[in-house]
Formats: structure tokens, sequence, C-alpha cells
């Protein structure tokens, strides 16, 4: 697979990554042997980059990375990227040294590992970009090798830019799929002009970029696509990036003539973000092997051609921009 920069942690990274929400909670449930079987086709078709929190599951995503971590891992130089912070109500004081060291304690007990590779601030409120002590207390852990670099994940891109702009943020990670464009105006140019790692999340659109759902398509009772649609539980943004259902069907079936002779639509997606300048890694989840090793063949298809790119654009700008570019 493709090797990028993860940005200022100077590691190498396979552009397609595995998202491990999962492999935790909010998208039905996983058992231990499907989450194990995920890790380990992900890492075999060329995954090396891991991302995970320690609020999926409590903890339960970290914990299983880390069982197969200790099996071998596949054998494969692995980054396990974690976050922190959405353990607490969401108060900018919460964000302080004691919770740090004790946040990433555990997840250290979880992953089992005495360094973690990265950690991101996970979606804090926005005054926690801001304020210099919350990055001296992050730098304090670099020095104390709990962690070996920080970076953070944001809901909006002025939150993006904000943390561009502090000296040792490593990487960003922000949503940005074809239903999500507005990371390419200001923050994908930003992030490569100062050396910072862009990480996809939502790539699919909690599976709206599939292609596989309709009108029709219900999910379970504890997957945020049936109890956060309107933002019940975290911001709507995370479920089907904020876009309403049935104009993000529209929008896919407009796509759909775009996908070239032996892909998926899911994989034209996966391709769509790996095209745009800037990117590091694209997170895509997995719920069993068979879908981790279809995202990973996302990185064999060749570039899309710019009249696939131009309609992208054309179907954001027609049935999209109107409910989300303004948001965030």
């Amino acid at each position: 697979m493709q090797q990028r920069i993860l940005g200022r942690t100077g590691r190498n990274v396979g552009v397609i990554g595995l998202g491990a929400w999962q492999l935790g909670a909010d998208w039905g449930s996983v058992s231990e042997d499907d989450a194990l079987a995920v890790l380990d086709a992900a890492v075999a078709a060329g995954v090396t980059f891991i991302d995970t929190a320690d609020v999926y599951g409590d903890g339960r995503s970290e914990q299983l990375i880390g069982r197969f971590l200790r099996g071998g891992g596949a054998g494969a130089p692995l980054t396990v990227a974690t976050k922190m912070g959405r353990r607490v109500a969401q108060e900018p004081g919460n964000y302080r040294m004691d919770n740090f060291r004790a946040w990433t304690d555990r997840s250290r007990a979880n992953l089992g590992v005495d360094t973690l590779d990265l950690v991101q601030l996970h979606c804090p409120p926005t005054p926690v970009y801001a304020a210099d002590e919350v990055f001296d207390a992050l730098d304090t852990l670099v020095e104390e090798k709990r962690i070996a670099a920080y970076g953070v994940s944001v809901e909006t891109c002025d939150e993006a830019l904000t943390a561009i702009a502090r000296p040792h943020v490593a990487s960003v990670q922000i949503i940005l799929n074809a239903l999500r464009l507005k990371p390419l105006e200001r923050v994908l140019p930003a992030a490569a002009a100062a050396g910072v790692a862009i990480i996809a999340r939502v790539p699919l659109a909690s599976g709206l970029l599939s292609g596989r759902y309709d009108e029709h398509t219900t999910f379970a009772p504890d997957d945020h696509r049936t109890y956060n649609r309107h933002g019940e539980a975290f911001d709507v943004g995370e479920t089907f990036s904020g876009v309403d259902f049935a104009t993000g069907l529209a929008a896919v079936r407009r796509l759909a003539p775009l996908v070239p002779d032996g892909a998926t639509m899911a994989q034209f997606a996966l391709r769509w973000i790996i095209d745009q300048p800037g990117v590091s890694v694209v997170i895509p989840g997995a719920r069993n092997a068979e879908q981790a090793r279809a995202n990973a063949a996302a990185a064999d298809l060749p570039s899309l051609t710019p009249d696939r790119l131009g309609v992208v654009s054309e179907v954001y700008d027609e049935l999209i921009r109107p409910q989300v570019h303004h948001r965030w």
C-alpha cells in the first residue's frame, strides 16, 4: 500500500487506515472474534494505522487492539492513535494536566504500551484550542514519554485552523468525504504548509457512501444512525456527516455512475479522499473482515479523472452545500 508521512510524527503510514469505533460500540453488536478478525484482515491487507478512542465502548476498542498487539499484531509495524477527553462533562476546565495523565494512563493500560503513539483531543469544546495551558500540558506528556505525539480531532474547519497554528500539533482529524468538501478550501492547504497530518474520518458518511442503503434501510437501536440523527447524543455531523438521509441517498445515486468498473461505491469514495492533496490517511471502519479487506483495496484503484472529481463537486454544490457548508 502507498505510504505517506503522518505529519509531524515523522511516521510512515499506509494511506488507508482503520477506524476502530465499530469495534467498541455505537454501530450495533460486533463480537470479540469479529473485531479481532477485522484487525487481522486490515493489517494483512496493508493497513498500518489504527485509530481508536478511550470512549469507544468505554475502552473496549482499545482493549481489543491491545489484545491484537500482544498477539503479534500480524507482524506489521503499526501506529495506533487514540483520543481522550469525552469521558467527562464537556467543559474547558476539564482539559487539564491531572486528567490528561489519568486518561493517558488508562489508555496505555488498555493498549498494553508504555508510550502511546499519538493521542488526540477528542472534539473538545472550542475554547480549548486557544488555551496555552492545554498544549503546555500535552508537551509535558511528551516529555514524560506517556505519549510520543499529540493531535486534535475537530468538528469545524475553524477549530482545525487554530490547531494547525500550534507548533507541536502533529495531526488534525477532520470529517472529509464526498459530502463534506469544506476542508478542501483552507484546512488541507494550511496543514500541508505546516507539515501537519490530515486524518480523514467519517469517510463513507456513516455508510451512506457505501451505496448499500435506501429509503427502507433501518439500523439497530444501539446504532448512532438510529439514535443520533438529529444530534441527540453528540454532534450531528458525526452521523451521516450531518446530511439529511434522503438528500444523502439522492447524492449517492448521482455519484454512482462515476464508480469505475470492478470497484464499489465505497472504494470510489475512499479513492476520492486519497486523491485530495494534503490527506495523510483515511480511516474507514469495518464490522467484519470482508469490509476491512475491501476498504484497503481502494488504495489500489487508479487516481480519479478530473471529470469524475468535477462531478463530485457539482453534486455537492447542488444538493449538499446548503445543508452543511455553513455549519462546520
